[in-house]
């Protein structure tokens, strides 16, 4: 078996190639790569591999961009420092990862995952099509700003400002943390694809909140969450029950 290693920390390589050679003694690694350049190049040549490890983060940019250059036909196993949403987008795409440093019982566990999969035919296609859909959650570019009116005069309204937004009377409106109202010529449902959702979460139809504005959380009937936000009259912001859940986790990144 010829794996190829996709990682610009020395340490990090060594110690994924030792496990993997207690793993799998038959394995040879054919190459450590740590640039996008490099492994672009090398993922062009002659040679081949029949899995790849690949961190996120390289030398010279995101390994996300190799796939942009050249045609992957090997598996890949991602390889990343915690970080919540590259972790949200390879479950909701079902792509394997590995959290760095690497456990030997987890590395065990996404090889074995592996060599059941590769006997499907399909997989590779599969496999492709899931990175693209991460790649696209993972480089899309969130609203940094808004452009509102403040009397006669139009400002900039940076969303970092923003604590949490909210719907009423079919007007949507950003809170900032002066207690501050901007009318927005959003609807929530577009502000939930502008934003960026490690920092905002959606909580129900009105309202989409920051971290950073939360108050105070208390249980509700039927295995809902109350919020209080900072600033806000509200008394009956609630989480659906369906995001309760999601919520959470969001929380408990």
């Amino acid at each position: 078996m010829r794996i190829l290693i996709v990682e610009d920390e020395p340490q990090a390589a060594d110690r994924l190639a030792l496990l993997l050679t207690q793993a799998l003694p038959q394995a040879e690694v054919v190459a450590r790569l740590d640039t996008v350049k490099r492994s672009v190049a090398w993922l062009q040549s002659p040679a081949a591999a029949d899995l790849i490890f690949m961190d996120i983060q390289l030398a010279d940019g995101l390994s996300f961009e190799i796939f942009e250059h050249v045609a992957v036909k090997s598996p890949v196993i991602f390889t990343t420092a915690y970080n919540e949403y590259a972790l949200k987008a390879f479950k909701v795409n079902s792509i394997d990862y590995l959290l760095k440093p690497v456990d030997n019982d987890e590395l065990k566990a996404a090889l074995t995952k592996w060599q059941t999969l590769t006997a499907q035919p399909a997989v590779p296609a599969k496999m492709m099509e899931s990175i693209a859909s991460a790649m696209q959650m993972l480089t899309k570019k969130y609203k940094e700003r808004f452009v509102v009116k403040v009397g006669e005069h139009l400002r900039t309204l940076e969303v970092s400002e923003i604590g949490f937004f909210f719907s009423q009377e079919k007007t949507t409106f950003a809170q900032t943390a002066d207690q501050r109202k901007h009318i927005l010529d959003f609807t929530m449902d577009q502000l939930d694809e502008l934003l960026n959702p490690s920092v905002f979460f959606r909580i129900n139809r009105k309202y989409i909140v920051s971290m950073k504005a939360i108050q105070d959380m208390v249980s509700y009937t039927n295995s809902r969450l109350k919020l209080k936000l900072k600033g806000c009259d509200d008394n009956g912001i609630i989480v659906a029950r369906e995001r309760v859940q999601e919520f959470k986790d969001w929380l408990d990144r």
